[in-house]
């Protein structure tokens, strides 16, 4: 096995920066000592960098000198080319690399982006530069717009000329395919057939929520100025509306992620456009974007001041409406790394169509010793989609759980039941531009499980001589109801804390969930991931003063938790004192619950 891989894509537009991140992802967990290496960066624009390089080095936070991430920009390569200096190219490629390799243990390579005039003269420089690196090469190809037999024959002729040049193939992602070709070949099977490779072949359907561009890419695209709604600008485009007609025909072209283009003198259409996305009555717009260089009349922007949080964003442009609408319709959905949700989807769609587990045997050598904590993270990703629980979360209306939410459902390892009020969650979630569709929303006090929870949790402390109306106030309570939902078997876990207090989150259990045969001390603990490896504080929360007896349990538990969570426990009782250099009851209890 080799401690590199090069993902090259075969033509533009294949989706490259997503599949990059469900790659980096899946050698991150295995490997926590990674490098990216990018040769052949796009031409430099004035004031940027490289995006897929600034994309994986901050969202995987690689502590990774953006200068050491790539070798020469796509024109300078050509020059060197066209020059006769092709041996200088790939020396000093080479250079760069091994610079990389000698400081950690895999380098994730990526290739060229196919927007220059020549797509022949990119497809063949990936193909010299992962042969001269000796990289096992992931190819990236495309479906869309394409029929599946024309799909399958592409690519199969694109990995034959990888493998003549010299490129060992470690598998090929055919991404952004149609529903059509699903259904006409049964997707990946008919090419793997076509292929008679050895290699795995994976299929991945278009998904729009990546493709699509949001208010911020619009905004960067157009060099836009946002006027109001900079809370929005995460919301994704999937269409353009040039509004010119009056609001009552005008409403009923609206639909779900439009983007409303109109001059600055229809007031009434920006109007009725930011009144349309607080009704529930119309689909959600994304955005508001206002041409011509025509500023908004004071009466109006005084109106529009007056709202209580903008539902959404307004954008100005000075280009007028016919040459801002070619722009935008060149645009299309980039990754970028604050933008959560984007990349959870592009992180949850990898897993969901790539066979993580095969594709990792054939490019990582072996498992780092070494658990950092990107690596733990995905492993706990990965065990939790592995093993798809039910989780409840009682504070259904805080923010974070929101946000948490969303990235769960994305990401696709967990099912989530929200406590609460319904109409209040899903206003919350509106607001805050999140996607909760997936999860399960239960209001306690009028479930239908609410009088059997109640009789449930009066059988089981009575013995407390409680009455039916505490019982009734206990289980209005969303914890205490959560708890019993857990005690019932109709969820495997509670997740609460963000708003309660520790107490408040660990009473219910203790009342009638109980400790397990064999444990007598409840106790928590702090997972802590510093930069370089993670470690199991405990305990910090529960018990602050323990006994002997008390501790040594705790260490004990604290070990078992540590190791289900895949840290290998390595206990260490702390005490105030060095070695004999102290005395008294607290380094007594050290002493006695380590023996």
């Amino acid at each position: 096995m080799s401690n590199n891989l090069y993902v090259t894509a075969t033509e533009a537009r294949s989706g490259k920066s997503a599949i990059i991140l469900g790659v980096m992802q899946m050698i991150i967990k295995e490997i926590g000592s990674i490098a990216f290496f990018r040769p052949i960066i796009g031409d430099h624009v004035f004031g940027r960098v490289d995006h897929d390089v600034n994309l994986i080095l901050k969202y995987f936070k690689l502590q990774i000198p953006y200068n050491d991430t790539h070798a020469y920009t796509l024109s300078q390569a050509r020059q060197l080319i066209t020059s006769g200096q092709e041996e200088l190219l790939y020396e000093n490629i080479l250079k760069k690399y091994r610079q990389l390799s000698s400081k950690y243990d895999f380098v994730l390579c990526e290739g060229t982006d196919y927007r220059g005039k020549d797509p022949g003269f990119e497809f063949d420089l990936n193909a010299n530069i992962a042969a001269n690196l000796g990289a096992p090469g992931l190819a990236v190809g495309s479906g869309r717009e394409k029929s599946a037999d024309e799909t399958c024959t592409q690519t199969a002729i694109t990995i034959d000329t990888l493998e003549q040049m010299g490129v060992d193939i470690a598998g090929c992602i055919i991404n952004r395919v149609p529903d059509t070709f699903l259904r006409d070949t049964a997707g990946r099977p008919k090419c793997q057939e076509q292929f008679s490779k050895a290699f795995p072949v994976y299929v991945i359907p278009e998904n729009r929520s990546l493709g699509s561009p949001t208010m911020d890419d619009v905004k960067r695209w157009l060099g836009a100025e946002v006027l109001y709604g900079k809370a929005g600008m995460l919301n994704l485009v999937d269409n353009y509306l040039v509004a010119a007609m009056q609001i009552s025909n005008f409403l009923e072209y609206i639909r779900e992620g439009s983007l409303i283009i109109t001059p600055g003198d229809r007031s009434d259409i920006i109007i009725s456009s930011l009144a349309s996305r607080i009704s529930s009555a119309f689909p959600n717009i994304s955005g508001v974007l206002i041409t011509g260089g025509i500023e908004l009349s004071p009466s109006v922007q005084r109106l529009i001041q007056g709202w209580t949080g903008i539902p959404v964003p307004v954008l100005f442009v000075e280009s007028h409406t016919f040459d801002t609408v070619q722009s935008v319709n060149e645009l299309y959905g980039r990754i970028e790394p604050t933008d959560s949700k984007r990349i959870a989807t592009a992180l949850g769609w990898f897993g969901r169509y790539v066979n993580v587990s095969e594709l990792t045997r054939r490019v990582v050598s072996q498992r780092s010793t070494k658990i950092t904590p990107r690596m733990f993270e995905y492993s706990l990703l990965e065990k939790a989609a592995e093993n798809r629980q039910r989780i409840v979360l009682p504070e259904g209306t805080g923010g974070r759980i929101l946000n948490a939410t969303d990235i769960i459902l994305r990401r696709g390892v967990a099912d989530i039941t929200l406590l609460g009020r319904e109409e209040e969650i899903r206003a919350k979630a509106s607001k805050l531009g999140i996607n909760i569709d997936g999860a399960t929303i239960i209001d306690p006090p009028h479930s239908a499980y609410y009088d059997d929870f109640v009789q449930t949790y009066f059988d089981l402390r009575k013995h407390k001589n409680i009455v039916m109306d505490v019982a009734r106030d206990r289980m209005s309570d969303p914890t205490y109801f959560g708890t019993m939902m857990v005690h019932k078997g109709l969820a495997d876990g509670m997740v609460s804390g963000s708003v309660t207090t520790t107490a408040q989150t660990i009473r219910p259990a203790f009342e009638f969930v109980k400790t397990k045969p064999g444990v007598s001390v409840v106790s928590s603990i702090f997972i802590m991931c510093l930069q370089t490896k993670v470690l199991a504080f405990g305990d910090c929360a529960v018990v602050p003063n323990p006994d002997a007896r008390q501790l040594a349990e705790i260490a004990l538990s604290s070990a078992e938790t540590a190791q289900i969570y895949g840290i290998e426990p390595r206990v260490a009782l702390l005490s105030y004192s060095t070695g004999t250099s102290g005395s008294g009851e607290d380094v007594d209890k050290v002493v006695e619950a380590t023996a």
